[in-house]
């Protein structure tokens, strides 16, 4: 690990400031991610702003009557939860999903949204990842991608989202809630807050330089079944090769969002209307374009039996 030097702000615009003034600054929380990118010197920043001291971990109700989420809470707290529980279901079973729970003592709801990506690629320092380090090339289109992206991707990056709490965020239509160096503050819904890679996949998300996540906002309640249902390669904990964030009616009708399959959660709303003609009518509007590799090909019929068994749980 390279040397840092490390402070510890009293507001939010002051660690904003502080990561924007600094070149190649970075916020911790938990550091479940980061530290391990530290380690591996594939993150190497030369200043950490520690925000834990921000008193951004509470969850709280809104006025709309939904629930504001800080940006500091647990994702043990958060899971555990009895309005969660109760009336945010997925976002719970998310959550439990996703990781151990010494992980989940320490992860925090905005360091889940930015965690970076799980390909083998970007870990391996000794292949050429453009996300990594820009215009070093895409190992992955030539190598092994069964784990990787079969739609959204480019021909310089087919790394997924590994995460699991944003796919449920992205079919609860949450909002992020932020801060710069100057104090503004910005709401961005969580569909354009992951980027597509395009031609610049270092950049995950539509974040300004400095900008800090100060919480998440979820709307109010959506009646119907809250069902999380995640395909990995071990019962353990491990990262999705495909999942369904699905709140459904008995009826078949509902909102639905995939994980495992792109660069962010991927949802097609359009496709929702089929929901009631069965999975398979939805998951060909959803994958319509998808480009996948003969590695992970077999993830498009994946996705169409795991949204199935969605439905059926639903019905019964």
């Amino acid at each position: 690990m390279k040397s840092f030097t490390y402070e510890r702000p009293g507001t939010p615009a002051e660690a904003a400031a502080a990561v924007a003034r600094t070149p190649n600054a970075k916020f911790i929380a938990g550091g479940t991610n980061l530290l391990d990118l530290m380690k591996l010197q594939i993150e190497t920043p030369t200043h950490l702003v520690d925000v834990n001291g921000l008193n951004l971990d509470k969850v709280e109700a809104t006025p709309e009557g939904g629930l504001r989420i800080g940006a500091l809470v647990r994702n043990t707290d958060l899971a555990a939860d009895a309005r969660v529980r109760k009336d945010y279901g997925v976002l719970s079973r998310a959550l439990l999903a996703g990781a151990s729970g010494q992980l989940r003592n320490k992860a925090t709801t905005a360091g889940n949204l930015l965690q970076r990506t799980r390909c083998p690629y970007f870990y391996d320092t000794a292949q050429a990842c453009n996300k990594r380090q820009p215009g070093s090339g895409c190992s992955a289109l030539d190598g092994v991608s069964r784990s990787l992206a079969v739609i959204g991707s480019s021909q310089a990056c087919i790394a997924t989202h590994p995460g699991d709490m944003a796919v449920a965020m992205r079919v609860l239509d949450a909002t992020v809630e932020t801060v710069d160096a100057k104090g503004a503050e910005r709401k961005i819904a969580i569909a354009d807050f992951h980027r597509l890679p395009s031609d610049r996949p270092e950049i995950d998300t539509t974040l300004n330089p400095g900008e800090l996540i100060t919480a998440v906002t979820l709307p109010k309640p959506v009646a119907g079944t809250h069902i999380y249902r995640k395909v990995r390669d071990r019962a353990s904990y491990a990262y999705a090769l495909v999942s369904v964030a699905a709140i459904l009616g008995k009826d078949g009708s509902g909102h639905i969002a995939f994980g495992g399959v792109a660069h962010k959660p991927w949802r097609v709303e359009a496709a929702e209307a089929d929901l009631p003609r069965g999975a398979k009518a939805v998951t060909d509007k959803v994958f319509a374009g998808a480009k996948p590799t003969e590695d992970n090909a077999y993830k498009l019929k994946l996705a169409e039996r795991t949204l199935a068994a969605a439905l059926n749980q639903a019905r019964a």
